[in-house]
């Protein structure tokens, strides 16, 4: 198995199913030796398994390709560093991490829970934190010991911390959490030769077949844009040496588009040189706002 991955070591989190899966799929078509971390566990993060990251290890292996399990869990420091050194202690290197693992709790701002709120925040944006904080720490470790670096880093982000979306007032803040951590760590970690990116990923999977406006399953033949495994060859490619000079960006992709989703960025602005009263902004807010919409 060879491709524009070959020979590189790549850790997928929540890599058992549906779009992590695809990821860790492509990887290893494309000649990648594989760590699959998944703990197994149900939509809301409750229960744990084995099954469904040995069943990607499984075809990995069916194929000709190399991989190993994780069971570790990504929100939890120690398992975050547990995983890292199992891409070490494997295969002696790290090339790629793509933190993917996510649950749900969703709920309305007034009725959340704080459980619902730290369980949400924990998984995503801790468990990107800790696996990203050791394999930077491996990676700098490298680049000062004089050895060429040419790493990756891919995190998930979503349309809903991008845009928002009613109901995920945690996985949203979650979300747009990560988007910014992506920005910074591609800042850090660019002197070590990291790349640092993210993706806001749009396919039908355990966390959105309850959303509403899914469109209806393709003919068969035809095909099938909200395919999980569609987001994976974006992902493949920016783990690979091919993707060097792609850093702090956010992809919009889905079935067949890709898209680079803009950030937060300074409109129109007026200054006044002096104090504002209060009254004065009555004017001058929404003429600010006429402008920003008129510029869109």
């Amino acid at each position: 198995m060879t491709g524009i991955c070959d020979g590189r070591v790549v850790i997928v989190t929540g890599a058992g199913r549906g779009i992590g899966r695809g990821h860790a799929l492509e990887f290893a078509r494309q000649g990648a030796k594989l760590v699959v971390n998944d703990l197994g566990a149900e939509v809301d993060g409750t229960g744990s398994s084995r099954g469904p990251a040995g069943e990607v290890v499984d075809a990995i292996r069916a194929a000709g390709g190399e991989a190993v399990t994780s069971g570790d869990d990504v929100a939890d420091w120690k398992g975050a560093d547990r995983l890292v050194r199992t891409a070490l202690e494997t295969y002696g290197r790290l090339d790629v991490l793509v933190n993917n693992a996510g649950i749900l709790r969703d709920r309305m701002l007034v009725n959340m829970t704080e459980g619902e709120w730290d369980a949400v925040i924990q998984v995503h944006l801790k468990g990107t934190f800790g696996p990203a904080h050791f394999a930077a720490a491996h990676w700098r470790e490298r680049s000062r010991a004089g050895e060429e670096v040419d790493a990756r880093i891919v995190n998930t982000s979503s349309t809903s911390g991008i845009f928002g979306n009613v109901g995920q007032t945690n996985y949203g803040a979650a979300k747009a959490g990560i988007a910014a951590f992506t920005i910074i760590a591609a800042q850090e970690l660019a002197r070590y030769g990291v790349t640092v990116n993210a993706i806001a990923p749009g396919a039908r999977t355990r966390m959105t077949e309850n959303l509403g406006g899914q469109r209806p399953a393709p003919e068969p033949g035809e095909f099938d844009s909200r395919a999980p495994e569609n987001v994976a060859p974006l992902v493949v490619w920016l783990g690979s040496p091919e993707s060097r000079g792609v850093t702090g960006q956010v992809f919009l992709v889905g079935g067949g588009r890709i898209g680079v989703a803009r950030g937060w960025e300074r409109g129109p602005t007026i200054d006044k040189g002096a104090r504002w009263e209060p009254e004065e902004l009555s004017e001058i807010v929404p003429a600010l706002l006429a402008e920003a919409r008129s510029e869109t």
